[in-house]
């Protein structure tokens, strides 16, 4: 099977030669792997590897001011504000380098009536279409599954009010929460709808990205999430298998006490399986749900992959494929999130080598 044929197995679960490995990573990891395989760009860099990369085909910004934003705060993102108007700051931590979000441009505001004022709400007809078709175009003549658009709700409001007054607003001031969901929501759906309407048969997933847990459990309420988030959820998993595409969902952390209803949301794939947090037990998720979503992620990128010994990332790779892949099905074993800059490339090939040798 080739990569491409391999992911649209599992996602459908048929069977397949092998559980797929794909991998995220930095631009620093992505130079270190060009440079081990001697490729002249990404895509040739993931087949050389033998991946079964699933290519993240997003949607760009063009602003009033002919610059082009990335889809999210972080390595990818481009430009001094994202889409959303947020303003982004360089930062370097150790090897790595990011963009992180600053001042967010909402914070003062204390009513639904004052978001007219804002100037930076993204315009559909200004979203750079053509480009990520083309990516998307790239990956599939390459044999290879591709991912777009990125689209999230909690995540853009975060950055937007700041993470701190986003968490106090669910419980003091949901009006603001519901008003500017509401804009986040359309605006993306409208995107969503243009591009799928071209694309649907150029990409295989589309990314939804709302990081609700933390590292200790839920970064907010079970309650809260049904009131705020669920229904958006179950909207945009309509809109998207309606155009034939599987629901990739994103949310780092503790999330255990809302997977049931994610995917009765109709979520298609659970991403990252961050099992270091409470509730996130690889074999017990496997037991609860293995049968009714696919997994995406699972090998520990906080201290296993960084820190641990080719070993160690034999050993953790192997847990996750015989529960999260046991009867190989229903698992695409990848980094649970992008692997850091001085992660060591040994350790990486193992995690490689060991979802193609199993």
């Amino acid at each position: 099977m080739n990569p491409r044929e391999r992911i649209l197995a599992v996602l459908n679960r048929e069977p397949v030669d092998r559980l797929p490995v794909d991998l995220w990573h930095t631009p620093e990891i992505e130079d270190l792997l060009m440079q081990h395989t001697g490729a002249g760009d990404d895509l040739d860099m993931w087949q050389r590897l033998n991946l079964d990369k699933i290519v993240w085909a997003f949607v760009d910004y063009r602003s009033d001011a002919d610059e082009v934003s990335g889809s999210q705060v972080g390595a990818l993102a481009m430009g001094q504000r994202t889409m959303w108007g947020v303003p982004l700051q360089d930062v370097e931590a150790g090897q790595a380098h990011y963009q992180e979000a600053v001042a967010p441009p909402l914070l003062r505001i204390e009513s639904p009536a004052e978001l007219d004022d804002y100037a930076f709400w993204p315009d559909p007809d200004r979203f750079e279409y053509g480009a990520a078709m083309d990516l998307a175009q790239k990956a599939l003549d390459h044999d290879l599954a591709a991912i777009g658009p990125w689209v999230s709700c909690f995540e853009i409001y975060s950055q937007l009010r700041g993470i701190e007054q986003s968490l106090m607003d669910l419980a003091l001031n949901p009006a603001l929460v519901e008003a500017t969901l509401d804009r986040i929501e359309a605006i993306q759906t409208e995107m969503m709808h243009r591009f799928l309407s071209q694309a649907a048969d150029l990409v295989d997933l589309v990314f939804i990205s709302d990081d609700i847990g933390g590292q200790n459990g839920m970064l907010m309420s079970p309650r809260m999430w049904r009131r705020q988030l669920k229904p958006r959820l179950k909207r945009w998993c309509d809109l998207i298998h309606s155009y034939g595409v599987k629901v990739f969902y994103h949310t780092d952390g503790g999330v255990g006490p809302v997977i049931p209803e994610l995917i009765e949301a109709g979520i298609d794939v659970l991403n990252p399986i961050q099992h270091a947090c409470p509730g996130m037990d690889v074999g017990e998720l496997a037991q609860k749900y293995g049968d009714q979503v696919i997994f995406h992620g699972g090998i520990d990128n906080q201290q296993v992959l960084p820190f641990g010994t080719t070993d160690d990332v034999r050993a953790e790779t192997l847990r996750c494929l015989e529960t999260l892949g046991a009867d190989r099905e229903g698992y695409i074993c990848c980094s649970c999130h992008n692997v850091q800059p001085g992660t060591p490339l040994g350790n990486i090939l193992t995690m490689i080598e060991t979802v193609q040798s199993w």
